[in-house]
């Protein structure tokens, strides 16, 4: 009984855990920029930033585990920001550089940097891949205080742009530093990592990397989501998808396939359907990558296929649903679930009915409900989907063989207005009724 009542007075005296900061003001962040979250709508601060956001002002580097959407980016702009305009008196360009694997969430951080520093005159340079290097170069002659880039184009600016040089940043933040890390970046980033200064600030963020500053699990997804699946005969998938996009006809859903050709291919299949679909993947010129986020993002259309170019990082307000149409290359757990905040699965039956899929499913820790479909209902599909199938496919073929040099879904249907036929209208009406 010694020992338990030890035990017992032992935890009696833990101390409680500090309740986190219920306004940016308590976090210590400045007049300036607590009006730049109003102006964004924030009106108090997400888990992830209550926790980073007073280590990042005391100056400690930071190791920071949060999910896809729960406002990384603010957890470590504001900190940067912040010490940016407490020395408002030295003019301090190359302030920060923030790296990203993926040329999409560049742009997305550097747009949210200038929106928090719209009201300080905050100057940021985006250098990516896929746009004209000139106008980069334009960019980075104006001296601006943030850099955000993808390493490869970095360093091609480090190398040969006359002028530019990142001796003398204050900051250097990695977001998704589990991909940065990986071995097809290191080569880069040693390089970049060589032209920077040693004292100074250091934040990775991630959504799954080893943690330090922690918001959520590892594995978790937020306590919101909603996440199901279907086991689905392979002949039918295409008709579940229908299924679940006539059920949800008007919400925002992003659908994310394995292949480029496949993005193309389903666009077009669902657009003869009468559905607002558009396709992204990594083979379509930067350009029309952000035409078509830019797109979806502004409702223009409300269906975006993709491969995984678009699931690092990405945080676009107002999705509804993410569909895993197809099943991820890699089938191991950790390869799966860290990405997966998809509410439907659409899974192939002929792959994935075992024990060990079952299991994986449930290895977020917690249950994961099947859902069921009407199969006649699903019959009734078949014939609709195999004539939009063979059109979209005949479309493919044919834009394919006249115009040898065009890149997977680069062609002029990705910009089109997406007016649709009367027999593609009535379809989805049917349907809904």
């Amino acid at each position: 009984m010694a020992k338990e009542d030890a035990v017992l007075e032992a935890v009696e005296k833990q101390e409680p855990a500090p309740r986190l900061a219920s306004t940016f003001a308590e976090l210590g962040i400045c007049k300036e920029l607590v009006e730049a979250c109003d102006l964004m709508g924030w009106k108090e601060p997400t888990r992830i930033q209550a926790e980073a956001i007073p280590h990042a002002l005391q100056g400690k580097d930071l190791i920071a585990l949060a999910q896809t959407g729960s406002g990384k980016t603010a957890a470590f702009a504001l900190p940067i920001l912040q010490e940016l305009l407490d020395n408002r008196e030295v003019q301090h360009s190359f302030f920060a550089c923030v790296l990203s694997p993926t040329r999409e969430l560049a742009i997305q951080i550097a747009e949210q940097f200038e929106a928090l520093g719209s009201a300080i005159g905050l100057r940021c340079s985006v250098l990516v891949g896929g746009v004209d290097r000139m106008q980069q170069v334009l960019s980075l002659g104006k001296r601006p205080h943030i850099v955000v880039g993808t390493p490869g184009r970095l360093l091609d600016h480090l190398t040969d742009t006359k002028g530019f040089s990142l001796k003398k940043i204050k900051y250097l933040v990695l977001d998704e530093a589990d991909k940065l890390l990986n071995v097809e970046f290191e080569k880069a980033l040693d390089d970049i990592l060589k032209e920077i200064p040693k004292d100074r600030r250091t934040f990775l963020f991630s959504a799954t990397m080893t943690k330090k500053v922690e918001a959520a699990s590892k594995y978790s997804t937020v306590d919101s989501l909603k996440q199901e699946f279907y086991f689905v005969p392979a002949d039918y998938k295409d008709c579940y998808l229908l299924h679940v996009l006539n059920e949800r006809n008007e919400s925002m859903i992003m659908v994310f396939v394995r292949t480029c050709e496949s993005t193309r291919l389903l666009a077009l299949m669902l657009r003869n359907l009468g559905f607002r679909a558009m396709s992204i993947s990594g083979q379509m010129s930067q350009d029309k990558r952000l035409g078509a986020l830019n797109r979806f993002k502004s409702k223009d259309c409300n269906i975006l296929i993709c491969t995984d170019v678009a699931s690092r990082g990405l945080d676009i307000q107002g999705v509804d649903m993410v569909i895993n149409y197809d099943i991820p290359m890699n089938s191991k757990p950790f390869s799966f679930l860290p990405i997966f905040f998809w509410p439907i699965c659409m899974l192939n039956c002929r792959s994935c009915l075992s024990n060990a899929w079952l299991s994986c499913l449930c290895f977020a820790g917690k249950k994961i409900d099947q859902c069921k479909v009407d199969r006649d209902e699903i019959l009734l599909l078949k014939e609709h989907v195999s004539d939009a199938k063979r059109i979209a496919l005949t479309k493919m073929k044919d834009s394919g063989g006249h115009k040898k040099r065009r890149k997977v879904g680069d062609d002029d249907d990705e910009v089109e207005d997406h007016a649709h036929s009367k027999r593609s209208n009535s379809f989805k009406r049917s349907n809904r009724r």
